[in-house]
């Protein structure tokens, strides 16, 4: 099953100080191309794999976008643009994926503790591009996607996801009082996933 409740409409949009969220689109594939660039080097960390490749284009961007988009608008995931105030630029994505998403599906998932994986409802995954770091704006993220899920979202029990390697996003993590309650190994993919909630 995707989400436990079947009926689960995402929110819109979350509006703060510093920045948008809002549904990702094709029109945003230019931006978020420029993110993406700005950032590879985490990207590919936080991945796992060699994307995006140097020679990532706008147009594969934007195929990309096309399965992100349409899986939104029939809430099988859903995935969000963060933006400057303005609306202009790109800070950076979040994603809101089932438990048992595809790739999930296939994963490993070892509990820490007494949890079990088929009781989360959402893990969450999100990166930030590399020039707005300095001014917080992971954090500023994290605490309201926080927020946002315990008051304006329909889920149950939910984890958010890193790859152990991300080094600047695990301590960003380990600085709250989430813990770690599940290890995941994804196939072909070196070194473990660790959800935090």
């Amino acid at each position: 099953m995707p989400f436990q409740n079947p009926q689960l409409t995402a929110p819109s949009l979350l509006t703060t100080e510093t920045f948008t969220l809002r549904p990702i689109t094709t029109d945003d594939a230019a931006i978020d191309h420029a993110a993406v660039m700005e950032t590879k080097d985490d990207l590919r960390v936080w991945e796992q794999t060699g994307w995006p490749e140097e020679g990532f284009t706008v147009e594969s961007n934007r195929e990309d976008l096309v399965g992100m988009q349409q899986r939104h608008e029939t809430g099988a995931a859903f995935s969000y643009t963060v933006l400057d105030p303005t609306g202009t630029t790109c800070l950076g994505c979040v994603y809101v994926m089932p438990h048992d998403a595809t790739f999930l599906a296939k994963s490993d998932v070892t509990p820490v503790g007494t949890d079990r994986w088929e009781d989360v409802d959402a893990a969450t995954y999100f990166w930030v591009r590399t020039s707005a770091l300095a001014a917080g704006t992971d954090r500023t993220l994290l605490d309201a996607l926080r927020t946002w899920f315990d008051h304006e979202w329909d889920l149950g029990p939910r984890v958010f996801v890193t790859h152990e390697d991300f080094a600047q996003q695990v301590a960003l993590l380990e600085r709250t009082d989430l813990t770690v309650r599940f290890h995941i190994v994804e196939p072909g993919k070196p070194g473990r996933y660790l959800a935090y909630g």
